[in-house]
């Protein structure tokens, strides 16, 4: 019997009768929120997991002594380049590649390499850093990048990545780099599919972690407030926040759960693949979808080829 999961289900129930003995799985950002849960759900039952960080310190106070740990800090690239040479000399396999490390809505700025925060952080970060390791992927293993239904406030702007002469929006920025990790699971699922390899994205849903930590707290209750106007318009119930463990949900259930087939290459929430919506709907009032622009296998080899310039290497 095929269990159906949705919002509500956390990652206890959909890794309910799971074994994961032998399997080794490796997960960015595990010093706070989804990552923690993510990294701890996957080894109680069983998961050899090793969790990526750039605070070791506190990575090592909220995860005790339950994962290996290793340093990463995505807004650099010399950080990136170093994680993943140790990986590669240490030379055990992953079985799945968890991208959950990520900023969001941040003042503008730049990483110690000259790229727009976000985009240099969620997207360019993760691009290098799983690239360079993926000689590690066992056949038939995963990559799952944490992506948002915020990638509908924006495409990539391939003709100005790092806002040089676009005025700069947080938000738009968070889309912009949100929609690149959609599109490169997409570019990566299409690179490695036939090594029975997948990639695909998911969005954890409306969580309150630490990822909302340059968001002031009347900014969030003005788009919860203006999301449940909309929501009531339509005859729907009000919006409500996941837990930690609904949010990390998602995540748990494309690496491990769902066919390979299912998820490769696609957006996934609430535990299912999502559909297309059209991009003349309401971004906050749209519950579930993905914008046709992140799974279009055109702009995910632009911004491929885009991204490599950019970081100065070929994958």
């Amino acid at each position: 019997m095929i269990k159906i999961f949705d919002a509500k289900s956390t990652t206890d129930e959909v890794l309910d009768g799971i074994d994961l003995s032998g399997k080794r799985i490796l997960v960015t950002g595990v010093s706070a929120g989804l990552g923690v849960e993510t990294a701890r759900s996957l080894a109680a039952h069983g998961a050899q997991v090793v969790g990526a960080a750039r605070d070791l310190a506190k990575a090592r106070r909220v995860n005790g002594e339950e994962i290996e740990l290793i340093e990463l800090d995505l807004a650099s690239l010399s950080s990136v380049r170093a994680a993943a040479d140790r990986l590669l000399a240490d030379g055990r396999p992953f079985d799945v590649i968890i991208a959950n490390a990520g900023v969001m809505a941040t003042p503008l700025g730049k990483t110690s390499d000259g790229f727009e925060t976000q985009f240099g952080t969620n997207h360019l970060g993760h691009f290098v850093f799983i690239n360079r390791i993926a000689s590690l992927l066992r056949p038939g293993s995963r990559v799952v990048m944490l992506s948002s239904s915020g990638h509908r406030f924006s495409d990539v702007d391939l003709e100005d990545p790092n806002f040089d002469h676009t005025p700069y929006d947080p938000f738009i920025a968070y889309g912009r780099s949100k929609t690149a990790n959609i599109l490169f699971a997409v570019g990566f699922d299409n690179r490695h599919k036939s090594n029975g390899i997948r990639a695909t994205a998911v969005h954890p849903g409306g969580i309150l972690t630490e990822l909302g930590r340059h968001l002031e707290p009347n900014r969030i209750n003005d788009i919860v407030d203006n999301l449940n106007k909309e929501l009531a318009e339509q005859g729907k119930d009000p919006f409500e926040f996941k837990t930690v463990p609904q949010g990390a949900a998602t995540s748990v259930w494309a690496a491990v759960v769902a066919h390979a087939d299912e998820v490769g290459g696609k957006y996934c929430e609430n535990c299912h693949v999502g559909q297309i919506v059209p991009d003349d709907q309401s971004i906050s009032a749209v519950s579930e979808g993905a914008r046709a622009y992140a799974l279009d296998p055109i702009r995910a080899e632009l911004l491929w080829a885009k991204s490599e310039e950019m970081v100065g290497e070929l994958f």
